[in-house]
């Protein structure tokens, strides 16, 4: 992970090697959100909800898992259909099948395509990335802007090529206020 978050290797390759190592079975991976339920990074709920309250529609893109991500689109109130992030795959004893290669967000410059899928189908006039990882950062172009973040994980590569870098989400809210 720590490799293709900051630009070391293909995401696929990482995303094959960390699953091929570990091979979750669905009940690991229920599980695992039941006794460590994903945490919201400080502010995050409140950006999410004032940007809404703009009529603002927020995405999550992510290389993660669907089923862990949806967890977090659900505490901040954005709808399924807004999630783009990989999916694990199970046979029916609920053992581990691999992963849906289909899936853009599987690959190296999955996330622009991603955003170049939103900008045919919904014709935003402006898309804004905010990401802590080299995949993020790849993403702009096709996204109109790019904002670094740091609150989780600071990667240099990030840090040093974001024109625009935060630590913290409150910088964000209070740029939405002015």
């Amino acid at each position: 992970t720590r490799r293709a978050m900051g630009g070391a290797l293909p995401f696929k390759d990482a995303l094959t090697e960390r699953l091929a190592l570990i091979q979750p079975s669905r009940e690991q991976v229920q599980r695992l959100l039941a006794e460590h339920p994903p945490h919201l990074t400080p502010g995050i709920r409140e950006l999410v909800s004032r940007l809404q309250e703009r009529n603002v529609q927020v995405f999550l893109i992510s290389g993660g898992f669907r089923s862990i991500v949806e967890h977090v689109a659900a505490k901040l109130n954005i709808p399924t259909t807004n999630v783009f992030a990989n999916r694990l795959k199970f046979y029916f004893n609920g053992e581990y099948a691999g992963f849906d290669e289909m899936q853009p967000t599987a690959e190296s410059g999955g996330k622009g395509k991603v955003i170049r899928f939103l900008k045919d189908k919904f014709h935003f006039k402006k898309i804004i990335m905010i990401g802590d990882g080299a995949t993020d950062m790849e993403a702009c172009p096709p996204a109109d802007a790019f904002i670094g973040f740091g609150g989780n994980v600071i990667r240099q590569q990030v840090k040093s090529n974001a024109k625009w870098y935060i630590t913290d989400f409150v910088e964000l809210l209070g740029e939405l206020e002015e």
